[in-house]
């Protein structure tokens, strides 16, 4: 009898698509080619050259490049996505099978992320479509704030009413401040009774968005004898654990707050010891099978998303090509034309490509994990129950029993109902205990358990840990997308969040998570070794791109010249790869629906932010490295503002003191001094000998310094102005002073000794 191919229970549960472009790959080994070319040239005619500083820097340089360009191609050159069908799985698997999930929000400053902001996180995810017996949300506060805990405790109140009116009409939009817009008004068709719970849904809303506006203005003031007595002569560098138990499945899941131990004495090691802390505590608490970790601004977007990733668990039989499940990170507020490069849409094919090799990267929310490998389970361990002795999990988890014995039950995969364990409050007090910030000490955790302590990307460095003990991951694009977050505000802040990740990721090439040691010695595939190097090797990135920038204003000032003249055949190739480079990246955004202008400012930017945060990155690991600095954890700054605002004032650039600029500004100025320079000596040229004075003054160099003077347009701009949007007068004066010395240097070197 003939199968019914369109029968639910036959159908997958998921898909891996994989797309092939033989023309994305041919353009990218014509550039390949075009860049060997150069270097092949570079060779031949060292020789010749009578200036070979800037030939020699310029060779260094290109060969990065090249390397670059290798790994970016290894890392994009097959692409694929997973495509997930909910609907089939409702069909298939009764909800009492869903494995139960334990949710992690963490925030780590009231006023950089705002509570209002955090709460909307909240709001969405207790309202996902899932059952909420099988959900416990945890709320992570780093900076102990009342003000928090007040919000989440009047949160839960509004959830209680929230939540079953999204179910009952099906709302997509479960964040609030997404859904109340002036865009989303009442129709005349809808039902009367849905008018009036509208209504007065909004209003509950407008009276929580209130209630947290006013308690942010003014001192939180805490009462002894109330529930905020924790809070009182606290600080939030140093203060007792808190955890208190906010909701136990009353028609929602259990919802829990916790502010983790703190002391001056113990390293804290920022958001991986808030992790780390939330999977003792849940694991004590309700010990679910899945952790689904979400940073404060990434609401849920898709209600459906937790059973699009129950897709991927039920549709893939060996557990190894699951490891963890990765949904991308997209933004809700982005900036049209994307002025500060920020939004990511340029990592689509990257992000796709790793796809297709041992799996997308952890990137560090809208993740969901196994318990078991976040315990250190490695991929084809067979153990089952009997072996497992609880004194054998003492040196690794910690004295702690009840932790013990929850952790022997996820590792040998016994199945204990949740309708069976004790309630999250009766357990309170041992989770009190793995709290305590010296619990860790003679134990494994942040070492080869949990997320690993050693970089502040704790995302990549955990990630890549999963993936070296042979585990392969998902990444797993439901549309609509499954988070959206909350990008950079302003420029500053971009800078602060770029920084932090190139300081982080270069951080995972000097632990022992190095990927080429993980290759030789672990189980993480070559190629997904090449992708962890191009993404680590940001902050490396800026010594030659900066070198880069200054090479055309020096070849000019001295006279000599780095790029073939324009009468030579060879000046063919660098144009080449200038303009099938440029022409590729267009014709790829072009592919994502990205705009002109969102391609520019993802070039121009790109160069900027290599040459300024990412510079500052590299430099604080070096500094770290000779023992001369400590890293400095710096949270990115949030912003909530209406869904319809429209300031005329969005997408301008503004400068703060932070030194970070100053080689902008320096690349910037000297470029300009460069081409005064070159304009001045084309005034001199005789009408008579213009082509031959014209041919000999490096017009490649001069184009790629006017490259660099739009590049860092913004900046220019930034000098003529004041107030916020102008670049303080003190930075000014010493970008200046560089500029005066990088001019010196150049001057020197070209008078003959």
């Amino acid at each position: 009898m003939a199968i019914n191919t369109q029968d639910s229970t036959c159908l997958p549960l998921q898909e891996k698509i994989v797309y092939h472009s033989k023309t994305a790959r041919f353009i990218e080994l014509v550039i390949l080619s075009f860049l060997l070319s150069l270097l092949v040239y570079r060779v031949i005619s060292f020789k010749d050259q009578s200036h070979y500083i800037p030939w020699l820097l310029a060779l260094l340089c290109e060969s990065w490049f090249t390397f670059i360009w290798i790994l970016s191609m290894s890392t994009k050159w097959n692409q694929c996505t997973t495509k997930t069908y909910p609907d089939r799985l409702m069909k298939r698997a009764n909800e009492f099978e869903f494995p139960a999930v334990d949710v992690f929000v963490t925030t780590a400053d009231p006023i950089l992320e705002p509570c209002i902001i955090t709460m909307n996180t909240v709001l969405s995810l207790l309202a996902v479509d899932y059952p909420a017996q099988k959900l416990a949300l945890y709320l992570s506060d780093d900076a102990c704030s009342p003000l928090t805990y007040y919000s989440l405790v009047e949160t839960t109140n509004f959830a209680k009413l929230w939540v079953p009116f999204c179910k009952k009409y099906n709302i997509q939009v479960r964040a609030p401040f997404r859904y109340f817009t002036s865009n989303s008004t009442l129709l005349d068709d809808d039902s009367l009774e849905f008018q009036r719970e509208w209504k007065m849904m909004k209003n509950e809303y407008d009276d929580l968005y209130k209630k947290m506006e006013l308690a942010s203005q003014r001192p939180f003031t805490c009462d002894r004898n109330s529930d905020f007595a924790d809070f009182c002569d606290v600080h939030r560098s140093d203060h007792p654990a808190i955890i208190k138990v906010i909701s136990e499945n009353k028609g929602l899941p259990h919802v829990i707050y916790i502010s983790r131990e703190k002391n001056p004495k113990h390293h804290h090691y920022y958001k991986a010891g808030a992790m780390n802390v939330l999977a003792r505590v849940s694991g004590i608490m309700t010990n679910a099978p899945l952790m689904l970790n979400v940073d404060c601004d990434m609401y849920a977007n898709n209600p459906q998303v937790f059973l699009h990733a129950m897709c991927i668990i039920f549709g893939y039989k060996n557990d190894q090509d699951c490891g963890f499940i990765q949904v991308p990170q997209a933004f809700y507020d982005g900036l049209k034309d994307d002025p500060f490069g920020n939004q990511l849409a340029n990592y689509y094919y990257l992000m796709n490509g790793i796809s297709a090799i041992q799996g997308p990267l952890y990137g560090g929310t809208n993740c969901f994990h196994r318990r078991k490998i976040i315990y250190g389970l490695s991929a084809n361990d067979k153990i089952k129950n009997g072996n497992i002795i609880n004194e054998d999990l003492h040196q690794v988890f910690g004295k702690s029993f009840e932790l013990r014995e929850t952790v022997a039950q996820i590792i040998s995969g016994s199945n204990i109902k949740i309708e069976n364990q004790k309630t999250p409050s009766s357990l309170i007090e041992e989770a009190f205990y793995v709290a305590g910030c010296s619990y860790e000490y003679g134990t494994l955790w942040g070492k080869k358990v949990g997320w690993l302590y050693g970089s502040a990307a704790e995302d990549m460095l955990t990630g890549i840990n999963i993936h070296g003990r042979g585990w392969k991951s998902v990444i797993c694009s439901p549309d609509p997308p499954g988070f959206l977050g909350c990008a950079p505000p302003t420029y500053p802040s971009s800078l602060t969040q770029q920084k932090r990740w190139a300081i982080g990721l270069l951080e995972i090439l000097f632990t022992d998570k190095n990927p080429l040691l993980l290759t030789i010695k672990a189980k993480l595939w070559f190629r997904q070794a090449l992708a962890y190097y191009w993404i680590c090797l940001w902050g490396v990135r800026s010594i030659p791109e900066i070198c880069y920038a200054f090479l055309p204003a020096y070849c000019i000032i001295t006279g000599s010249h780095f790029l073939p003249k324009i009468n030579e055949r060879a000046f063919f190739i660098p144009v080449g790869v200038f303009m099938i480079f440029n022409v590729y990246v267009f014709w790829e955004c072009k592919r994502l629906g990205v705009s002109l202008r969102t391609w520019w400012n993802l070039q121009r930017m790109g160069r900027v932010t290599t040459m300024t945060a990412w510079l500052f990155g590299f430099l604080s690991v070096m500094l770290k490295l000779m023992g001369l600095s400590k890293i400095v954890f710096e949270v990115t700054q949030k912003e909530h503002k209406s869904n319809d605002s429209d300031d005329k004032n969005d997408g301008r650039f503004m400068y703060d003191k932070s030194p970070v600029i100053i080689p902008g500004i320096v690349v910037l100025l000297v470029n300009m001094i460069a081409l005064v320079n070159s304009v001045l000596r084309l005034l001199k040229v005789n009408n008579s000998e213009i082509w031959m004075e014209v041919l000999g003054l490096g017009l490649g160099e001069m184009f790629c310094s006017v490259w660099m003077l739009l590049c860092f347009w913004e900046f220019l701009k930034g000098l003529f102005r004041n107030g916020k949007y102008g670049i303080p007068s003190l930075t000014i004066w010493k970008s200046g002073v560089l500029t005066l010395f990088f001019v010196h240097v150049c001057r020197k070197s070209s008078q003959p000794f």
